[in-house]
């Protein structure tokens, strides 16, 4: 089966790669710069934005499904810049689909959508997205996810995946960020240490989506036009998550305190103003960070293993361990 793949070359996206290589699917992947790993791995490889409609639809034409994991991230940066990629990307996704009769979608969405700012306890897909969003990406990738639901129907079927927190080998994003401000000693924790967070192990993340479009294949009824919270079904105390993160790079753990309040308000202050000057660089907190930060969030993935057999395959302490190893061996933190 030929299977096409946005943002193949990414921390989760390479997963899912690797995943399906390795039981024999053909893959094209869309991003916007090649990536040796790929090639390595006889990936065809598509260069291009999600902008690009064009560009998007020639690399997508003979392929029977997609996943559309590719995504600006992040809690700083240009609406502009988040709409663009997160909206109009997946707009575009969707009417390529279309015009190339491509019957199958699979969508990476984040639990980061029905953040509300507050502490969410064991929710269901049920919790509605909140009315106002402290980050353009959360905003953005929830306008995202309704149009991946909305859009299915007879022609074309569609899920949506909503990982929470992904971390692991090759991780680009959480673990460098601490491990930076841990060497420069601005690592603080914040709110109440025994808050607990839902994270995903990236292995698991991976398998979730592959699942998911089994399930799509074989009994779409299951799935079709839903959305599903995924996790690693462990909510952890988020000072020991962090402190547990520092540890695989033989980083000291992080003790030092600051209230939530504090943190907010100077979160507020700074995106003030560093978008009243312009300033391109990231905040050190904004004010969604400091709620993330400072407040439980995990959620209830019932239907994700009832629906389509999720489960998790790596626990938290095996990854960390991998983990661990992966940083030895690459010396990249």
């Amino acid at each position: 089966m030929k299977l096409f793949v946005t943002g193949g070359g990414g921390f989760l996206g390479y997963a899912i790669v690797c995943q399906l290589n390795a039981i024999g699917h053909e893959i094209a992947t869309y991003s916007r710069q090649s990536y040796t790993a790929l090639k390595q791995l006889g990936v065809s490889q598509n260069l291009g934005d999600l902008s690009d409609f064009n560009a998007l639809k020639h690399a997508m034409d003979g392929c029977e499904a997609v996943f559309h994991v590719a995504a600006k991230t992040g809690t700083w940066g240009k609406y502009k810049d988040f709409y663009t990629t997160n909206v109009q990307g997946t707009k575009n996704v969707i009417l390529a689909c279309r015009e190339l009769e491509i019957r199958n979608l699979i969508f990476t969405s984040s639990a980061s959508v029905v953040f509300h700012g507050k502490n969410s306890e064991g929710h269901n897909e049920s919790l509605p997205y909140p009315k106002k969003y402290n980050a353009f990406y959360p905003k953005t990738k929830a306008v995202a996810e309704q149009l991946v639901i909305t859009a299915n129907d007879d022609h074309l079927k569609t899920v949506c995946i909503r990982p929470h927190l992904i971390w692991g080998p090759g991780d680009p994003y959480f673990l460098p960020r601490l491990a930076e401000r841990s060497k420069k000693g601005k690592l603080r924790l914040l709110g109440h240490p025994t808050n607990l967070v839902d994270c995903t192990y990236i292995d698991n993340a991976a398998s979730a989506h592959i699942l998911a479009l089994k399930q799509l294949l074989h009994n779409p009824i299951q799935v079709e036009g839903k959305t599903y919270f995924i996790s690693q079904d462990d909510p952890i105390p988020i000072a020991e998550f962090i402190n547990k993160m520092l540890a695989s790079a033989d980083l000291p753990p992080v003790s030092n305190y600051v209230s939530p309040k504090v943190a907010y308000l100077a979160g507020w202050f700074l995106e003030w103003f560093y978008r009243t000057f312009r300033i391109s660089t990231e905040p050190l907190i904004t004010p969604f960070l400091a709620q993330q930060l400072s407040s439980s969030h995990w959620y209830n993935i019932s239907a994700s293993k009832h629906d389509f057999g999720y489960e998790v395959g790596v626990s938290i302490e095996e990854g960390m361990e991998r983990l661990r190893k992966w940083v030895l061996k690459t010396s990249n933190i």
